[in-house]
């Protein structure tokens, strides 16, 4: 599959953001508790997932979650909003991305991508309608999207032990560490009132949910194991944007693009790197 971030990458079931503080505090309760059963349930056998056990006990919670909830809300959404429209929105949270990964390529000191960032928020912000429009794919401005935990990579932090978080889905220990910085830096914190804020935050939720549809159905189907594929898709989208020197890999499906995967397309899991837990 060949676009940026499927399941595997980052999948941002978001809840309202305020949660991102709360998910770090009990995550490190949680991985204490998970830690002394990990041996005995028989998990545990891959270094990059030392606490599977625990990790799985979360994806439950979070797939029973989706199926609940999220996923009915997803199809409703895509039933009732045109494409057009969930394109737009799309879009625009694509926009506020880019305004992130600005500041994670001038922290990584990499100034072509810093560029671009800045010319692709520039550009669709004035001539995209407030970013309703990608007018800078158009102009060949590509987009280099990182975040904190890509910018702690570079400066050498390791990745850490693979996480899963609930509510937020796949992340790793350096990953989750860098969540306050990613929410304090997501333009949304900052709006006032709070009920935009909430608003916004559940339009994006739902509406990356709906883009993701076509890949989860196709991943429950093709999987023998779904937990280990997404898996192995989040670690090696990470390492890969860690070897090309902090991008996320283009290969990877974005939540923010709107981009859709060929329902004939086959999934292959990328090899996956050793990732360093220490």
């Amino acid at each position: 599959m060949t676009h940026q971030q499927t399941t595997s990458g980052r999948i941002d079931f978001t809840v309202i953001s305020g949660l991102r503080f709360g998910v770090t505090a009990l995550l490190a309760c949680a991985v204490l508790a998970g830690c002394s059963t990990t041996g005995s349930q028989g998990h545990g056998q891959s270094p990059q997932d030392p606490y599977e056990s625990f990790n799985r006990s979360i994806y439950s919670f979070n797939e029973g979650l989706d199926r609940n909830v999220l996923r009915p809300i997803a199809r409703g959404y895509e039933q009732v909003v045109p494409t057009p429209a969930r394109t737009g929105v799309s879009n625009f949270f694509g926009n506020l991305g880019d305004a992130w990964s600005f500041v994670n390529n001038t922290l990584q000191f990499k100034g072509e991508a810093a560029m671009s960032s800045f010319f692709r928020v520039a550009v669709n912000s004035t001539f995209g309608l407030g970013g309703l429009l990608d007018v800078a794919t158009e102009m060949r401005l590509e987009r280099y999207k990182t975040d904190f935990g890509m910018t702690l990579g570079h400066w050498g932090v390791p990745t850490g032990p693979y996480l899963m978080l609930p509510l937020l889905g796949p992340s790793t220990v350096r990953d989750t560490a860098a969540l306050p910085a990613d929410y304090y830096g997501n333009p949304l914190t900052h709006l006032s009132p709070s009920s935009h804020r909430y608003a916004l935050t559940g339009l994006r939720i739902v509406n990356t949910r709906a883009n993701l549809l076509g890949t989860t159905d196709l991943l429950e189907e093709a999987a023998v194991d779904p937990y280990i594929m997404m898996r192995d898709f989040y670690l090696a989208q990470r390492v890969s944007g860690e070897a090309s020197d902090g991008k996320l890999d283009d290969d990877y499906y974005d939540e923010d693009d709107g981009v859709l995967p060929d329902d004939s397309a086959e999934i292959k899991v990328p090899a996956v790197p050793e990732v360093k837990t220490q």
